[in-house]
């Protein structure tokens, strides 16, 4: 699974990435997240299948969802405190969350 991280300018964004890798990577699960911008998501989402919304871009979510839906890529918003979570498993959380909406969660 691909996971899209979109944050503006692309830094935060590709610090939740490189933590949900490292999450994904100790749960032994086949995800790769990868970082972009708002301006990069028309061709980003081409390669997503999830995509995380920095919290900051939530006044984007709305056009998000729509460039998302004709792709069928899930838009997830991030919390406020996604910052905090260094290690990426609340991140991953989401993710699979998204990914299987009826699965219990496991954080």
């Amino acid at each position: 699974m691909r996971i899209l991280v979109v944050c503006g300018a692309g830094a935060s964004s590709t610090f939740v990435a490189h933590r949900l890798n490292r999450a994904a990577r100790a749960a032994g699960l086949d995800l790769t997240a990868f970082a972009g911008t708002q301006v990069s998501l028309p061709v980003d989402l081409d390669d997503a299948h999830v995509v995380l919304v920095g919290p900051h871009l939530e006044t984007s979510l709305d056009a998000i969802r729509e460039a998302a839906a004709p792709r069928g890529v899930v838009v997830v918003p991030l919390p406020d405190d996604v910052f905090t979570d260094t290690d990426g498993t609340r991140v991953l959380a989401l993710v699979q969350a998204a990914a299987d909406p009826d699965a219990p969660a496991s954080v």
